[in-house]
C-alpha cells in the first residue's frame, strides 16, 4: 500500500515538472514584467526538468 502511495506521489511530481516546461512562458507572462521574463522562463524550465528527473527516480526505486 504504500509503495502505490510513493508512486502516486512520484508521479504527480513528474507531471508538474511537465507543466512546468511546457507552460513556463504562459506562467511567466502572468507573473513578471518583460524584462524579467526571459530568465524567470528558463529558470522554470530547469525547475521543471529537476522536478521531473526526482519524480521519475521515485517511480523507479519504489
Amino acid at each position: 500500500m504504500l509503495q502505490i502511495i510513493f508512486k502516486l506521489i512520484g508521479a504527480l511530481i513528474t507531471l508538474a515538472g511537465v507543466i512546468l516546461v511546457y507552460d513556463a512562458r504562459l506562467i511567466t507572462k502572468k507573473m513578471f514584467n518583460f524584462g524579467d521574463q526571459n530568465e524567470a522562463t528558463s529558470g522554470f524550465k530547469i525547475l521543471g526538468a529537476i522536478l521531473c528527473m526526482i519524480g521519475a527516480l521515485i517511480i523507479y526505486f519504489n
